[in-house]
This record gives C-alpha cells, sequence and structure tokens, in this order.
C-alpha cells in the first residue's frame, strides 16, 4: 500500500517544437480574443434590450456566461504553457482543474436540454407557453442546470482524488483530465473507470440522444406551421443542433469509451475545451437577426458616444 505522493504534473502540451507552439499560441490566442468579448457583447446585449425578454434569450445569456467560464478553465493555463520549458501543474490545481471542467461542462449540456424544452413548449405548446416557461421557473431550471453540473463535477473530483499515485506523473495532455489520472495510478481501477463512464459517457451520450430525439420531433412539427414561422424555427432549431454535435461529438469520442485508450485524444481535446466555447457567439448570432440587429445598435451606440 506504500506509494509516492505526487505533488504536482508534467503537461507535455500539444507539441514539443518550438516553432508548432508558437503558430499554436497566435491561433490559440485569436480564438480565446474572440470568445470572451463576443460572449460578454451576447451578455450586454440581451440584458440591454427589452425585446429580448423571452426564454429563449435568458437561457442564450446565461449559456454565454458558461462559456466565459468553461473557456477560462483550461485554455488560460495553456498559453502561458508554449512560452515554458517546463510545463507543470501542482496537484491541487490539476484537481480544481478537473472538477471546474465537468461541472460547467455538465452544466452546460444540461443546459441545453433546458433550451430543448423551451422550444418544444414554444412550438408545440404555444397557448400554454407563458404559463410553462415563465421567469420563476426559467430561474429554477438555470439553478437545475447549475446544481446538476455540480453534483457531477463533485463525483468525479471524489473519485479521482482518491487514485492512488506511484510516482509517474506525466501526463500526455495540456490539462487535467480523469483519463490520465487513472493512467497514473498504481491500483486496480476497473471499479473507478466504470464508475467514470457511467457518471461521463452515459450522461453525454444520453443528453445527445435525448437532444437529438427532441430537435427530430421539433422540425417534424413544423410541417404544420405557416412558411414564415417555419423558416424562423427551423433556422433557430438548426443552430441548437449544431452546438450540440460541437458540444457532444468530441465529448462521446474522449468519455464514451471505457477502459480503452482514445486515439488522437489531444487532437479531439482541443475541440472540446477551446474550440466548442466560440460556437455560442458564432453560431447563435450569424443565425439570428434579432440578436445581430441589437447587437450592432449597442456597437454603433458605444462607438458614437466613445
Amino acid at each position: 500500500e506504500n506509494y509516492t505522493v505526487v505533488t504536482e504534473f508534467v503537461l507535455l502540451g500539444l507539441s514539443q517544437n518550438h516553432e508548432v507552439q508558437m503558430i499554436l499560441f497566435l491561433f490559440f490566442l485569436l480564438f480565446y480574443r474572440i470568445i470572451l468579448p463576443g460572449n460578454i457583447l451576447i451578455i450586454l446585449t440581451i440584458r440591454g434590450d427589452s425585446q429580448l425578454g423571452s426564454p429563449m434569450y435568458f437561457f442564450l445569456a446565461n449559456l454565454a456566461f458558461l462559456d466565459i467560464c468553461y473557456s477560462s478553465v483550461t485554455p488560460p493555463k495553456m498559453l502561458a504553457d508554449f512560452f515554458s520549458h517546463h510545463k507543470t501543474i501542482s496537484y491541487s490545481a490539476c484537481m480544481a482543474q478537473l472538477f471546474f471542467l465537468h461541472f460547467l461542462g455538465a452544466a452546460e449540456a444540461f443546459l441545453l436540454m433546458v433550451m430543448a424544452y423551451d422550444r418544444y413548449v414554444a412550438i408545440c405548446k404555444p397557448l400554454h407557453y407563458n404559463r410553462l416557461v415563465n421567469r420563476g421557473i426559467c430561474c429554477v431550471l438555470v439553478g437545475a442546470t447549475w446544481g446538476g453540473g455540480f453534483i457531477h463535477g463533485i463525483i468525479l473530483f471524489g473519485l479521482s482524488i482518491h487514485l492512488p499515485l506511484c510516482g509517474p506523473n506525466i501526463l500526455d495532455n495540456f490539462f487535467c483530465d480523469v483519463h490520465q489520472l487513472v493512467k497514473l495510478a498504481c491500483a486496480n481501477t476497473y471499479i473507478v473507470e466504470l464508475l467514470m463512464f457511467l457518471s461521463n459517457g452515459v450522461v453525454i451520450i444520453m443528453c445527445f440522444m435525448l437532444l437529438l430525439i427532441s430537435y427530430t420531433v421539433l422540425l417534424m412539427k413544423l410541417r404544420t406551421q405557416s412558411s414564415k414561422a417555419k423558416n424562423k424555427v427551423a433556422s433557430t432549431c438548426v443552430s441548437h443542433i449544431i452546438v450540440v454535435f460541437v458540444m457532444c461529438g468530441p465529448a462521446i469520442y474522449i468519455y464514451g469509451l471505457p477502459f480503452q485508450a482514445v486515439p488522437k485524444e489531444k487532437v479531439v481535446a482541443v475541440f472540446h475545451t477551446v474550440i466548442f466555447p466560440l460556437t455560442n457567439p458564432m453560431i447563435y448570432t450569424l443565425r439570428n437577426k434579432e440578436i445581430k440587429d441589437s447587437m450592432w445598435k449597442l456597437v454603433s451606440k458605444c462607438i458614437f458616444y466613445c
């Protein structure tokens, strides 16, 4: 039962080549400079325009806030490590990074399910919409997504923190995650991996299937709508479906294969931790005329007064 207490981990990063690291740094810095202002602009636009007071935009503002938090977990450390020859992260920072990554990631997945519920009620039960999706219910649903994400993060944190680590402390990635820690454990991890799969893989697969089924049903319901309403609702549903695929696809690839090494895990993890938060400002603003018009008014007003 004797094992060495690991106090820090060495991160191998995305590449050991200096030139490649500088190219990746500029590329990811550009993404990060779009994610933060883009999501902040979404929140300010929705809060500042009374015409965007519907539950759909309330949920979108919360999704933008979650994106800001989620994109602050791994990218800052990754960007700083591009200039470091010895990339390390302390044990406590590793556990914190793991917890917040899964806490916020699960909260986003649950919030997407809430947004699918909102669209279902709006399309299938329009006469009962104000009763079923009022302000109080919206706040309860958003609180539930945060609570569900917190429970999910705590479960994985609890499983990870009890892994016995015998000395090897090299993580072949640019951030800490449960898969890498399990590989370093010096004990039989079958039960732990099974619990992690049930908490991670099964949850994300179920979320993906439920979201896909719900939006498929909604698109089939559009056959009874008028052409104008059909185009507007279809555009909204397609935007949500794109976000679901971009979010759930990499997560299923990484966490949906228990007890197996995942090929190209670092490349897929880039989409999961860096690219995905960009989809919210890009997809929702480019495909939503109301938000684009309101954003343009807000930006024009700021430029005029500045």
